[in-house]
């Protein structure tokens, strides 16, 4: 089936303007493995088309939130072939997006609202954080790979909103965030004395129906990624669930890319510029488009192995949905204005270009979005 959509949505999705992107259903069912990669490529492809004649999105900007380290081996999959440091930093963005839902309506959505002191909690990073402090020139070590910019919260006042002016929030996936951070919570977290209010009022938190099963029930293979306990007095109205692909209005949608999770999705959006795509299975570009990449042993891993990308391997629950998922997303991106070689794609955590990390610097950098201009309460 192709073209608009007009059967009825699942779940709460009509009740916000949502609906579902026919053109990929089923394609990640698809066997043998090489032609479900085929039929991915083909459904994104179409859906391309159809996605940049519905419109544009009316405006968009990102402000960094955090730099937070990650190790190498993890960031390219093991393909970095020269000694380096062990950990780079990759920083953290939030993207406000303004556009209209499929019933006229004006929204507000919040991608990637980090709370660092949250994601500080999950086991990996509280693991690390015991582990530098144990190493001589510990607080030198956390100075050169950590930094903090600005907290969600107040980046609204910043541009110029109110947190009654966002109507949802989402991440890519839940790996290092608690939702009692963003979403409030009646039960008191651990360190503090009151219960947490919501961050932004009465906003709902769109998330994919496996991701949020997997904060639900972790398996030990996902534990250290995830922050337990995140869920604890949590209303379960505060979260709208969806399965595969959705649009939310004209030149947004979210697209599933499972593989780095279960539940991933991909934030998308059409702009003057062309389609633009954010998620966190690569940290820079030099992981969707290996072939580009200075990064030394990034372009041979491709070349030797016979692949088009070199994911983000920190957690593989599925590599071949990853690698899916990734060609879904370079299908879906535009070229980029500026270097026409590079697509359009942002991810939700981009390895930083600090010269302390080189040669693990990314070939080509973004550094953030801005179209139009944000409208709120406070402009």
């Amino acid at each position: 089936m192709t073209g608009t959509d007009t059967r009825p949505d699942s779940g709460g999705l009509a009740a916000i303007g949502a609906r579902t992107i026919p053109e990929f259903e089923g394609v990640h069912d698809v066997w043998p493995r090489g032609a479900r990669l085929a039929a991915v490529r083909e459904a994104a492809a179409a859906y391309k088309t159809r996605f940049k004649a519905q419109g544009q999105i009316h405006a968009v900007k990102s402000v960094d939130i955090a730099a937070a380290p990650y190790p190498v081996h993890y960031a390219f999959h093991d393909a970095v072939s020269v000694p380096t440091l062990p950990l780079i930093s990759m920083i953290n963005r939030m993207i406000v997006v303004q556009y209209a839902d499929w019933d006229g309506r004006a929204r507000t959505l919040v991608f990637e609202p980090t709370v660092p002191d949250g994601s500080a909690e999950a086991p990996f990073y509280r693991n690390l954080q015991r582990l530098t402090n144990r190493l001589p020139g510990g607080r030198l070590i956390e100075k050169a790979i950590v930094r903090y910019y600005n907290e969600p919260g107040d980046v609204l006042e910043q541009l110029g909103l109110a947190p009654e002016d966002i109507d949802f929030c989402t991440f890519d996936h839940l790996h290092v965030q608690d939702p009692r951070m963003i979403l409030g919570s009646t039960a008191v977290v651990e360190g503090e004395t009151e219960p947490r209010e919501p961050l932004f009022a009465g906003a709902r938190m769109l998330v994919h129906a496996r991701e949020l099963a997997t904060l639900q029930s972790l398996h030990p293979m996902q534990w250290a990624w995830y922050v337990e306990g995140g869920l604890d007095g949590v209303d379960p109205d505060k979260f709208v669930t969806f399965d595969g692909d959705i649009e939310l209005g004209p030149g947004i949608a979210l697209l599933w890319t499972p593989g780095h999770t279960d539940g991933n999705h991909s934030l998308v959006i059409n702009t003057p510029d062309g389609v633009w795509v954010s998620s966190e299975n690569g940290i820079s570009l030099d992981n969707w488009q290996p072939e580009l990449s200075k990064i030394p042993g990034v372009r041979r891993y491709a070349e030797q192995l016979g692949r088009e990308i070199c994911p983000n391997a920190n957690t593989l629950e599925d590599s071949l949905d990853q690698y899916d998922s990734m060609v879904k997303e370079k299908t879906l991106a535009d070229p980029c204005k500026d270097d026409p070689r590079w697509l359009q794609i942002l991810p939700s955590t981009e390895l930083v270009a600090w010269k302390r990390f080189w040669p693990v610097v990314p070939t080509y950098l973004h550094g953030g979005i801005e179209y139009g201009t944000l409208k709120g309460s406070r402009s």
